[in-house]
């Protein structure tokens, strides 16, 4: 029986649409293959938010076609969506699909040529180096695109704990500096009924918490009805507008997980700041099924900054969220994505940012470095950030962000938390061993209502909530023992 592998890189999204691939094929009747080397068909299910997520997908090409030569290569994903005919001239690639047709990818890769759909556009017979490469192409105006693939997806192979489900993809967000939108398209939402019986057929599978994500998850629901509210309008004297629309939102679906799914703990992927209204803070911070979590990205703390990224909110605004949202959720975690080196930051732009995220209790940041994507407005902006200076910015907000975090976790020394059992303390020949470099010989990892890593003695299934006693801290791992 013919087998398959895919690959994914990049965000929880990519993630999720690997999993529905997975899906695809399995529905076919193919097997999935343990590794490269034994798959009929490789899947490279790619990103491209960064040049480096760019120079990781034409490295696995070049290793997958070196590895395994006789393998049908399909290249999908953000990559294949900006820029097909570059990867189709890689040796060894036989489809190039992008974002546009990639509910359809099994399809196109067993049928061996073209479909007869007219939505479909195969550009084959390319040449490089002398070498017709036969390589079709499947992609198209990624804007007329309404299918959105849903399937849960794992944080590890090895971690069957905590699915993840995308119910929302693409953005309406014009940021200067982010290609998602022209490669992912406009925001569409999962019906509310197919959420609903996802999280149910999870919960029946014996999962109990399942995190729910999107590309901009605050949008969920907004395609899906009409709506007469505008967005909220900012200028200099203005406050974020707390305007809920009259369509479905993401409050109304997380209302109907709690009240349509027999759910245990649900928990919230990153929502932008203009969407964290008052009634969704309350919400989370009132239903003991909600996770304690908050991830607000925040990208700068200057004004300036903030404008030339064309982000709907000001540094007060982003400020005012994260304070409503400690003072509801004194113990969550609150973490924040911030960006280094857009094109024109200043030493006095960066000190503003800085000070920002000294002045707010984030218990987590994810910091990166601006990368230049083709075809976006920054790209072409002036004043780009040498390298050298953007990196020493990213190091200091890390470290910032590994005190603030370590400062957070030390005040649950001593206190009872929750969590739920990941992959530690699995079996190996049938003896339980340790994931973890420990002096304890088993243990077991866990995960906090509020985001955080925790470690306990002794060998439990994963999937399983325990009570435990926080007796201290090593590196950025609470360890604990059960109440």
């Amino acid at each position: 029986m013919p087998s398959f592998y895919v690959q994914n890189f990049g965000c929880r999204a990519t993630q999720a649409d690997g999993a529905a691939i997975e899906r695809q094929f399995e529905e076919q009747g193919l097997q999935h293959a343990e590794a490269v080397s034994q798959a009929n068909i490789v899947v490279l299910n790619t990103c491209t938010v960064t040049a480096s997520a760019d120079q990781d997908a034409r490295a696995a090409i070049r290793r997958v076609h070196r590895e395994n030569p006789g393998a049908q290569i399909v290249v999908t994903g953000c990559y294949a969506q900006r820029s097909p005919k570059e990867l189709a001239s890689f040796p060894g690639v036989a489809q190039v699909i992008g974002n546009s047709h990639k509910h359809q990818l099994a399809e196109i890769a067993l049928s061996q040529q073209s479909p007869s759909n007219a939505g479909f556009i195969p550009l084959a017979s390319l040449r490089t180096d002398s070498r017709d490469l036969r390589s079709a192409l499947f992609v198209s105006d990624i804007f007329a695109h309404t299918e959105l693939l849903a399937a849960p997806v794992f944080d590890a192979p090895n971690e069957r704990t905590r699915p993840n489900l995308k119910v929302q993809d693409g953005c309406d967000n014009r940021c200067s500096f982010c290609v998602i939108p022209y490669v992912r398209g406009q925001s569409r939402s999962l019906k509310l009924e197919q959420v609903i019986g996802e999280v149910n057929h999870l919960v029946a599978a014996g999962y109990r918490e399942v995190v729910i994500s999107g590309i901009n998850l605050g949008r969920w629901g907004r395609d899906l009805e009409p709506t007469e509210n505008p967005e909220p309008r900012i200028d200099d004297r203005a406050v974020l507008s707390d305007q809920r629309p009259t369509a479905k939102d993401l409050v109304t679906l997380i209302r109907a997980i709690l009240d349509l799914t027999p759910l245990e703990k649900l928990r919230i992927s990153s929502v932008e700041p203009m969407d964290w209204t008052d009634e969704l803070i309350e919400l989370v911070a009132t239903s003991p099924r909600i996770a304690k979590h908050a991830h607000v990205p925040m990208q700068s703390g200057s004004d300036a900054v903030l404008r030339r990224m064309h982000r709907k909110y000001r540094p007060w605004h982003y400020r005012q969220k994260v304070l409503k949202v400690r003072a509801a959720m004194p113990s969550a975690a609150i973490g924040a994505d911030v960006m280094v080196g857009f094109p024109g930051e200043t030493e006095e732009e960066f000190g503003e940012t800085r000070r920002m995220i000294e002045d707010l209790p984030f218990t987590y940041l994810h910091v990166f470095t601006y990368s230049a994507r083709p075809g976006t407005p920054a790209a072409e902006m002036p004043r780009q950030v040498p390298v050298q200076i953007a990196r020493e910015r990213n190091r200091i907000l890390r470290e910032l962000g590994d005190k603030k975090k370590s400062d957070f976790m030390r005040g649950f020394v001593g206190q009872a938390v929750d969590a739920i059992t990941l992959a530690g303390g699995s079996e190996s020949d049938g003896e339980p061993r340790s994931d973890f470099e420990t002096s304890t010989p088993v243990c077991t990892e866990a995960l906090t209502d509020n985001y955080l890593k925790l470690r306990m003695p002794g060998h439990r299934a994963p999937n399983q909530w325990v009570r435990a006693r926080v007796s201290h801290l090593e590196g950025n791992v609470l360890v604990a023992t059960p109440d």
